[in-house]
């Protein structure tokens, strides 16, 4: 049976400026754009006209969100507005996706939970703020669902600071397999110059140029450590760095219960903390993150671990202590401190850290997006960390920066020169004691 082929108007009307996206014939695209300017409807949309076309069997398409509940508030609503009109289309609320009647289907997904996504093909994906996603999400998931059928990915967003969508931007520019584009507010006229004057007085001139003009040198808003890191950027501190034969490795734990655990690999080098390897996982026993540290060759003179890690678990009766010492590690219990205090602690020491730029990829990008939660409805930051993927590798770091505080040296107090004699100086007890002496030299003299 022959379908016949049917036209019919969906509503949208494409923004000049998203023509060329609508159009392009490569496989990767990156589109960098400043807020509001309409990208993930035009992606959406993309990725409808992308379905119906396919040609493969049932075709699947995707569009993700740094969380599944941020999908579901910004593009679900569009999605099912604009597909309403197709005939038979179904859309699955419980799900968040819609089914055509070719087999075709558009779903939505969170990056906060990745894993989801595990074992299903794609023929085309969009990653909507790719800056906020775990770095292990596009690589270890998502990438290899497109292999066996060719898909194409784009990856849309406004800067967040030099991170990996940083590095994804830079590919774009260069490459020739992607497509590229860049929207600033001052060139694309999508908003009025009333309105940007307007931003322009109530944001600082860092957020403004992230927000507006497309900016990846501006810090992100709210980060604990972001200057610190671009600082060790510009130092030459994160580059590929050796083990110093002769000296102790270090490791520093932050362990989670059904949540992932991070473990920073480091040693002291004179004042510094020369940091070598990241890693982290979850879902798995304390027994795989052993296996890991053994096979690089991480045997430790002390294994840092968070106070609360002396406490028995219900299940095997054991502490997480108990267990590592079983499994042959070195545990050693960090101090118990406020969580401000740690935060501070590694503000101290980033100055005089070095990373493995390739081994801690992962662990950098944790440290450059830990940032203050954010109240919408106040508008101010607050006095707390949000807790996010980024939360694992930042606690650990705190927890290097405990460990070190207790392990690092006395400072040498100067030892006088043979030879030599030294004079201390003079206090005002001192003067009036000779005073009197020299009182009782006259009188009895």
């Amino acid at each position: 049976m022959t379908m016949t082929p049917v036209r019919v108007d969906l509503g949208y009307t494409p923004r000049r400026e998203f023509v060329s996206f609508h159009r392009r014939t490569k496989r990767w695209a990156c589109v960098v754009s400043h807020v509001r300017a309409g990208k993930t409807v035009a992606c959406l949309m993309d990725l409808v006209d992308a379905a119906l076309r396919c040609k493969l069997p049932e075709p699947r398409f995707a569009y993700v969100a740094p969380y599944y509940a941020q999908a579901k508030d910004i593009a679900w609503t569009y999605l099912k507005r604009f597909t309403a009109p197709i005939p038979g289309a179904v859309a699955n609320e419980a799900e968040l996706r819609v089914d055509f009647p070719n087999g075709g289907r558009v779903r939505l997904y969170g990056a906060d939970n990745y894993d989801r996504m595990r074992g299903i093909y794609l023929d085309g994906v969009v990653l909507d703020e790719p800056a906020d996603f775990h770095p292990a999400a596009w690589p270890e998931v998502i990438r290899p669902r497109l292999s066996d059928r060719g898909g194409w990915g784009a990856f849309i967003g406004t800067p967040k600071g030099r991170n990996e969508f940083f590095r994804i931007r830079e590919e774009a520019r260069t490459a020739g397999d992607w497509f590229y584009l860049e929207l600033r507010a001052d060139e694309t006229g999508i908003l009025s110059e009333a309105e940007l004057a307007d931003a322009r007085k109530s944001l600082t001139p860092e957020q403004y140029a992230q927000e507006y003009l497309c900016s990846f040198d501006a810090a992100i808003v709210g980060a604990y450590y972001g200057r610190e890191l671009a600082e060790a950027e510009r130092a030459g501190r994160i580059r590929d760095l050796s083990r110093t034969q002769g000296l102790p490795i270090y490791t520093a734990w932050d362990l989670g219960i059904g949540d992932s655990t991070a473990i920073w690999v480091f040693q002291i080098i004179g004042n510094e903390i020369h940091v070598l390897d990241y890693i982290e996982n979850s879902s798995v026993p304390l027994a795989w993150y052993v296996k890991e540290l053994n096979a690089r060759g991480w045997g430790a003179k002390a294994d840092f671990l968070p106070h609360d890690a002396k406490f028995r678990e219900l299940g095997t009766g054991l502490s997480r202590v108990e267990t590592l010492g079983r499994l042959g590690r070195r545990p050693v219990l960090v101090a118990q401190h406020k969580l401000e205090d740690g935060i501070n602690a590694v503000r101290l020491v980033l100055p005089r850290m070095w990373f493995d730029a390739e081994r801690c990829t992962v662990g950098l990008e944790c440290l450059r997006q830990y940032r203050s939660e954010y109240d919408e409805k106040a508008k101010v930051f607050r006095n707390r960390p949000k807790h996010d993927w980024t939360s694992h590798g930042a606690d650990a770091a705190r927890y290097m920066a405990m460990a070190y505080r207790e392990m690092k040296p006395a400072p040498k107090k100067p030892q006088p020169q043979p030879g030599k004699v030294e004079f201390a100086p003079l206090t005002v007890d001192d003067l009036v004691r000779l005073h009197r002496l020299s009182a009782n030299d006259r009188k009895w003299g």
